[in-house]
């Protein structure tokens, strides 16, 4: 079998050379790349004798799929899988595992951390401090008893849930499919309308669907409080950018903290969200802890063994 590792997933050259000598023991091609490349003829040359490729959140489109006429398996490093063309692998027996569950943890503490970070104003700060300045009149605010809407209630809308009773907020959630769990919790499910209205803050933990695209729009921006935060560390498309770019620069919500984008970073100048008063904006961290790398690059190699059977 000819397996293909075509970014380096974070993990160091010593890794893929251990893994080369377990599958060569094995009889088994492994390549590995440690310069990632979306360039299609890059990514081309990699892929197209493999039986088996392991990416992680690199675009894999039908165009590209159609110039790999022995891929068998594919193993994602990443838990969402909307970069990836499903309908293609379908129609053509491609098995395909995602890394679920690796970057729970590490997507849930950035949540409450970009909660924190608004609230106490510590990316301002941090500014003010470095041109001379001082505190002056400038306040924060504390994230115990505020009222926090989890709009998504799987593995890390729960962790995330967790976290922030843990800090003593109050939690409402809204969710396709409620859990026992989170109710067990003491938190209450309701109408996304209303968790929207009524939240100090609301973080989206859903992935993208076309039922969750833009679930986010003008509309129901346009009922959150004028002083509530929106955390997005989903999927840059639940949120309609532009309605969150115009409510911020109207004031019309009091902040954004956002990892996620419709494009992966570098974002242009010109986006409406740097751009935008009041919005702390990652380049899509919320996954990349040294930790939650180990744990995909053992989980991808598990589902190829899985998928190979």
């Amino acid at each position: 079998m000819n397996i293909v590792c075509v970014e380096p997933l974070g993990m160091p050259a010593s890794f893929f050379e251990e893994k080369r000598a377990f599958f060569a023991a094995r009889g088994d091609c492994f390549t590995y790349y440690m310069e990632r490349s979306e360039d299609p003829e890059v990514l081309a040359e990699r892929m197209s004798e493999a039986d088996a490729v392991v990416v992680s959140n690199i675009p894999l489109r039908d165009a590209l799929l159609k110039r790999c006429p022995r891929l068998k398996m594919l193993s994602v490093a990443f838990t969402g899988l909307d970069h990836i063309d499903l309908d293609y692998c379908n129609a053509h027996g491609i098995k395909v595992r995602n890394a679920a569950g690796y970057s729970t943890t590490a997507v849930s503490e950035l949540a409450v951390g970009m909660m924190l970070d608004m609230l106490r104003r510590m990316t301002e700060l941090d500014g003010l401090t470095r041109h001379g300045g001082c505190r002056g009149t400038l306040t924060g605010g504390e994230l115990r008893g505020r009222t926090v809407g989890v709009v998504g209630t799987g593995a890390i809308g729960t962790a995330t849930i967790r976290l922030l009773l843990a800090f003593g907020c109050r939690v409402a959630a809204y969710s396709r499919t409620e859990r026992a769990e989170v109710r067990e919790l003491g938190v209450r499910y309701m109408p996304l309308d209303e968790l929207m209205g009524c939240c100090d803050i609301v973080s989206l933990h859903v992935p993208l669907t076309t039922e969750t695209h833009h679930l986010i729009d003008a509309r129901r921006i346009a009922l959150m409080q004028p002083t509530a935060l929106l955390v997005n560390t989903a999927r840059g498309a639940v949120v309609d950018t532009e309605a969150l770019a115009k409510a911020l620069q109207e004031g019309a919500v009091g902040g954004a903290a956002v990892d996620v984008y419709d494009a992966e970073p570098p974002l242009a100048a010109d986006h409406p969200l740097l751009q935008a008063p009041r919005c702390l904006c990652l380049p899509h961290v919320g996954y990349a802890t040294d930790e939650a790398f180990e744990i995909r690059a053992g989980i991808v190699f598990e589902n190829l063994e899985e998928m190979r059977g």
